[in-house]
């Protein structure tokens, strides 16, 4: 899998994933998991560290309680946060609040612009198209969201029976496990196959129809 914009192996990447109230925690904690269990070497799995720097990111400092009542604690603010490589917008029922929050959905617009990648999972692509970050591009989300994402981006081209898409430096996954779907790919795209398929068989991650070949296929259809 060919990454020009692959870093070092010796360099950690950066992960931002955005927090709201009554966000998904599985959108939230899956891709969190993921990049958290990867490693570069699984024959020192028990010694070495993720190559993923992972934080929580929030419009403000304070807590924001999940879906659920899980509460999350943010380790940056928007406007302390560092700079990222890849920008994690999740979904839930929060979204649909958030989107009419014009404050936060600028912020999605100027941080996405600065980071190397940004993806979101189920409803999150939602807020990134009201960002205008799905002008022109392919995306999809949780199948019952059809009609919200077509209302936040109408210009999106919105594929279905799909578990991500990749459009440029945009990424946009389906329903709630899907994000770890996602997030496994996205460690393939960075250390490459080797490293994602490990990450996966550690976590013994199980996809949900044998015709799926995650690591190859950008699209990964039913």
């Amino acid at each position: 899998m060919s990454n020009p914009a692959r870093k070092v192996n010796s360099e950690l990447i950066t992960v931002g994933i955005l927090i709201f109230d009554d966000v998904e925690v599985l959108d939230v904690a899956g891709p969190f998991e993921v990049f958290s269990v990867t490693r570069l070497d699984e024959d020192k799995r028990d010694s070495a560290n993720s190559p993923f720097k992972i934080c929580l990111l929030a419009e403000k400092s304070s807590a924001k309680y999940a879906i659920g009542g899980l509460k999350l604690m943010p380790d940056y603010a928007f406007d302390n946060c560092p700079n990222l490589d890849l920008f994690i917008v999740p979904g839930g029922w929060g979204t649909r609040a958030e989107i009419n929050n014009l404050r936060l959905v600028q912020k999605i617009s100027n941080l996405s612009q600065k980071s190397l990648l940004t993806a979101s999972v189920c409803t999150g692509s939602s807020l990134i198209g009201k960002a205008g970050l799905l002008e022109g591009k392919k995306a999809t989300t949780h199948w019952r969201a059809y009609n919200f994402l077509r209302n936040a981006a109408p210009n999106a081209i919105i594929k279905k029976n799909v578990l991500f898409t990749i459009d440029g430096k945009i990424f946009t996954s389906a329903g709630v496990t899907s994000g770890i779907a996602l997030a496994l790919h996205l460690v393939s795209y960075f250390f490459g196959l080797k490293v994602g398929m490990a990450t996966a068989k550690f976590m013994e991650f199980q996809y949900p129809h044998h015709n799926i070949n995650l690591f190859h296929d950008g699209e990964n259809r039913e």
